[in-house]
């Protein structure tokens, strides 16, 4: 069986508190986008399971990871008695914000259970696999906090210019840096029923991390303004805790014009267009 494990973009991101086991309280909006990893995966006999990473972001990845982990808890939850022998080729750059670790572990989980995945098991498998796991079960949606999404039910059709400089940002070193924090603010699908509002509502938006990693790397800033600066571009922000930076576009005409002209720019950064699943 091929797997397509999608990556998320996170189109505004505010910390709202830290908790006592450590994570912190976040509200984000959100979409997955057809920027995927590609997952081979089947039983085998051996006690043991095989996972091969390939491509040019799979030398960033240790033998201990979000599938090993995943399938050790499945098997001691008895959810699963196989192994399996599991491929992923690595199209997700890895410490980018787009979740690809955490997404690896959610689509299989998906196939291995057939979608019939209990609340009190989407629990368990976030502590060992990370705490955005449920975000890979919406196209699109609203994380009010780290348990509920509401989830948008008139999907937008958006165009994205990824960019990833040669940076490194650690989850835990930025959210570690949070001084500040924001008050929760309530869901409102009227705000964003039509992609007029969508946009200007987002727009409004902003990711609460993003100064936090300007400050420590300000080459973020510097793409984010020339990104921002195309033809075409409502807004330009981080995913997540960085560092793959993204504009938003009106078309995926004007994003890929936008990139024909900013990778001459930055030749030895990673680049990619595209759009909602």
């Amino acid at each position: 069986m091929v797997l397509k494990s999608y990556s998320k973009i996170n189109l505004s991101l505010s910390v709202n508190s830290r908790l006592k086991t450590g994570l912190h309280e976040i509200q984000s909006y959100y979409c997955l986008i057809d920027l995927s990893d590609r997952i081979k995966i089947s039983k085998i006999k051996k006690k043991k399971d095989k996972i091969i990473f390939k491509g040019m972001f799979a030398k960033h990845i240790k033998s201990n990871n979000s599938i090993s982990n995943l399938l050790k808890l499945l098997r001691k939850l008895k959810l699963i008695s196989s192994y399996y022998s599991v491929s992923v080729f690595k199209n997700i750059p890895v410490f980018s914000g787009l979740g690809g670790g955490t997404s690896n572990a959610a689509f299989i989980l998906k196939f291995l259970l057939k979608r019939r995945i209990s609340k009190n098991t989407i629990s368990k498998v976030e502590k060992v696999v990370g705490s955005d796991l449920r975000l890979f079960f919406y196209r699109q949606g609203f994380l009010e906090n780290l348990k509920t999404i509401k989830v948008v039910k008139k999907k937008q059709k958006l165009f994205f210019l990824l960019s990833r400089p040669n940076i490194d940002c650690r989850t835990q070193e930025i959210y570690s840096k949070v001084q500040k924090y924001s008050k929760k603010t309530k869901f409102s699908l009227n705000r964003i029923n039509t992609k007029k509002k969508f946009i200007y509502h987002i727009l409004a938006q902003k990711n609460e991390l993003q100064l936090i990693a300007e400050k420590k790397y300000p080459i973020i800033k510097k793409l984010l303004t020339d990104i921002s600066a195309k033809k075409g571009c409502y807004f330009s922000r981080m995913s997540g805790s960085g560092s793959v930076c993204y504009g938003l576009f009106d078309s995926e005409s004007s994003a890929k014009k936008a990139l024909n002209k900013i990778k001459t720019k930055y030749p030895k950064f990673w680049f990619s267009i595209a759009k909602t699943v």
